[in-house]
């Protein structure tokens, strides 16, 4: 039996998610914040924006350490992966809602966890038919063990004493974190632009 290719999959999803973060983007540099005039509230936004975008960021970074140059051929079990089948979605999510929080509003995450309901749930599904696949037994076994998406209990986290991480490919996925941490400056400049009436504000969304 063959094993079906995750490449085709995974380019389609590249270019659907470039697609639909362009929109996200697009729409957060031309809206305003309704709670601007409630500093308190907008600025309590900002902060646990921040502060998902950081969890997010060193989360991803972990699971990146254990995945990246085992993906194919491997089943990874160890580390957020013995929490949840898949970390690195679920630490987007809460980086990409943490990312559009920090613009201030509460409409934008929702619209992006709206957005990550409706498309990736398909994607992760096809993904693990991939790995069942590949690992029939192993992930059989494991799929019972571990949740899909959000961990049951951190006391079930599983680590060895020593890991092999292949440098070239960690620092690949060192790349992508950082767009989390940009986006912010830039939500940041836009907000400053629009006070200064360089861009315009078309939507003010609370």
């Amino acid at each position: 039996m063959s094993v079906p290719s995750r490449k085709p999959a995974a380019r389609l999803r590249i270019i659907i998610s470039r697609a639909v973060a362009s929109a996200l983007v697009i729409l957060a540099l031309l809206t305003g914040s309704a709670w601007e005039m409630r500093p308190l509230i907008e600025g309590s936004i900002f902060l646990v924006g921040c502060s998902l975008v950081a969890l997010a960021m060193i989360g991803r970074l972990w699971a990146s350490l254990y995945i990246c140059g085992y993906k194919t051929n491997h089943l990874i079990t160890e580390g957020p992966y013995s929490l949840t089948r898949n970390p690195l979605y679920a630490l987007s999510l809460i980086g990409a809602i943490g990312v559009g929080m920090t613009t201030g509003t509460l409409m934008i995450p929702a619209l992006i966890a709206v957005a990550f309901a409706i498309y990736y749930p398909a994607v992760i599904r096809s993904e693990e038919a991939i790995l069942e696949a590949r690992h029939p037994k192993e992930f059989v076994r494991y799929s019972s063990e571990v949740p899909r998406f959000w961990p049951r209990s951190f006391r079930c986290l599983t680590e060895s004493k020593d890991y092999v991480v292949i440098p070239k490919a960690f620092r690949k996925a060192m790349g992508s974190v950082v767009w989390f941490a940009i986006l912010i400056g830039v939500f940041e400049m836009a907000d400053e632009l629009r006070d200064s009436h360089v861009l315009p504000t078309l939507f003010t969304l609370w």
